[in-house]
C-alpha cells in the first residue's frame, strides 16, 4: 500500500492489534463501514480535513517512523507529524555550512534548476512525437536553451537576501531567470498535450480556477508530502533550502528536490487522468470561481497517484530498476553523500 490516504470526514482511525482499522461513517445511503490496514503495509498516513486518530495510533506510527501529514479537506498543506530527526547531526551541520557557503549553495540550485528543466522538457518531447504540434517545437527549443544557460551560471561569491527575489543582474537572478523562461515555455504548451477538449488557460493557483489547475496544485501538494518524508528519513533539516529561500515554517529542501520530480511524478499523472478518461469534468466541484476534486475524484486521483508511485523505472545514477517512490528517497540520500563530500556534485534524476 505505501501511503494511506484517509479522506473521508469524520472517520476515526484506531489501533487494533498489528493493524489500523479506519472507521468510516455513514453518508446519504451508504451505510457506516469498516477498513482494517496491516501496519506493516504503512509507510506513510495523509489525513485530509476532519478525521481522528488516536492517541495510541499516533504512538505506533511515531514509534515505526511512520509520519503523518495533515492536509485541509481541499489538499492545503497543514503540517507534519514524525519521529525526531536522525542521530546523524554531523550530516545537519554539513547542510548548514553548504547553505552558507555561496559556491556550493549555487551547485545545488543550479542542479535543481537543471534536472526541473530537463524533466520538462523531455515529457514535452514524448507527446510531441505523437504528432506535429508546432507550439510543443519551440517550447522543446526554449527548454533546451534555458536548461544550457542553467548549467554555465557561475557562483559570484555572494549569497541572496532572499533567493526568490535576488538583486538584478547577479547570478541567483540570471539562474531564475533561465528557470522562469523554461517554465513559462513549458505551462504556455501545456494545454497542446491535453485531449478531448480540456482547456488550460495558463497555470494559476490559490484557488485553482479551472479543473487542470486543481489537479497540478493536488499532485503539487501530494507530491511535497512524499519529498518532505523522504527527506525527514535521510535525515536532512527540511528547512534549509538552497534554490528555495530559508523562511520559518516553508521546507526549503523538500521543495528543492520537488522540482526535478514535478514533470516526472506530478504532471504525468495530471495527464493520464486527465488523457485517458481516468477524471471527467462532472469529477470537479466550483465553488465562487475555485475548483476541487470531488471526493469520488480525489479517491480515484489518489489511486493514480499511488499507481505511479509504484511505477519502476531505471534510476540514472546506478542503472538498476526502482520505484518512483523509492527515487525520491535515493535523491535525498545522493544530497547527503553530496553533502559529505562522499560525492562530488549531487545528480538530479534526469529522464529519458
Amino acid at each position: 500500500m505505501g501511503t494511506l490516504y484517509l479522506t473521508k470526514p469524520g472517520s476515526t482511525l484506531t489501533k487494533d492489534g498489528e493493524a489500523l482499522k479506519v472507521r468510516i461513517p455513514a453518508e446519504d445511503e451508504a451505510p457506516a463501514r469498516k477498513v482494517t490496514v496491516p501496519l506493516h503495509k504503512i509507510t506513510q498516513v495523509v489525513v485530509m480535513g476532519n478525521v481522528t486518530l488516536t492517541t495510541p495510533v499516533l504512538w505506533t506510527l511515531l514509534e515505526r517512523n511512520v509520519g503523518v501529514t495533515y492536509l485541509t479537506g481541499t489538499g492545503r498543506f497543514m503540517g507534519y507529524l514524525g519521529a525526531p530527526l536522525s542521530r546523524n547531526g554531523q550530516l545537519r551541520v554539513a547542510q548548514h555550512q553548504a547553505h552558507h557557503d555561496p559556491t556550493r549553495r549555487m551547485e545545488m540550485a543550479r542542479a535543481c534548476v537543471v534536472g526541473k528543466l530537463h524533466n520538462m522538457r523531455v515529457l514535452l518531447m514524448r507527446f510531441r512525437r505523437k504528432g506535429d504540434i508546432p507550439e510543443l517545437d519551440a517550447a522543446v527549443d526554449s527548454l533546451a536553451r534555458s536548461k544550457k544557460q542553467a548549467a554555465e551560471v557561475e557562483p559570484d561569491g555572494t549569497l541572496p537576501v532572499d533567493p526568490q527575489h535576488p538583486q538584478a543582474g547577479s547570478t541567483w537572478g540570471t539562474l531564475l531567470g533561465y528557470e522562469g523562461t523554461g517554465s513559462a515555455a513549458y505551462f504556455k504548451s501545456f494545454g497542446y498535450l491535453l485531449r478531448d477538449g480540456w482547456a488550460f488557460p495558463g497555470r494559476n493557483r490559490r484557488p485553482p480556477t479551472d479543473p487542470v489547475n486543481a489537479l497540478l496544485s493536488f499532485a503539487y501538494t501530494l507530491l511535497h508530502n512524499q519529498t518532505l518524508a523522504a527527506v525527514q528519513t535521510v535525515g536532512l533539516d527540511p528547512y534549509v533550502g538552497f534554490l528555495h529561500g530559508t523562511q520559518y515554517g516553508k521546507p526549503a529542501l523538500a521543495l528543492d528536490l520537488m522540482e526535478e520530480m514535478r514533470p516526472v511524478l506530478a504532471d504525468s499523472v495530471v495527464l493520464t487522468v486527465i488523457n485517458k478518461q481516468i477524471l471527467k469534468p462532472g469529477d470537479f466541484e466550483e465553488e465562487l470561481g475555485a475548483y476541487r476534486l470531488s471526493d469520488k475524484g480525489r479517491r480515484t486521483f489518489l489511486e493514480q497517484w499511488e499507481a505511479r508511485l509504484e511505477t519502476e523505472m531505471q534510476h540514472p545514477a546506478f542503472g538498476y530498476k526502482t520505484t518512483y517512490r523509492r527515487a525520491l528517497e535515493i535523491q535525498a540520500r545522493l544530497v547527503a553523500r553530496w553533502l559529505l563530500g562522499e560525492i562530488p556534485a549531487y545528480p538530479p534524476l534526469l529522464v529519458r
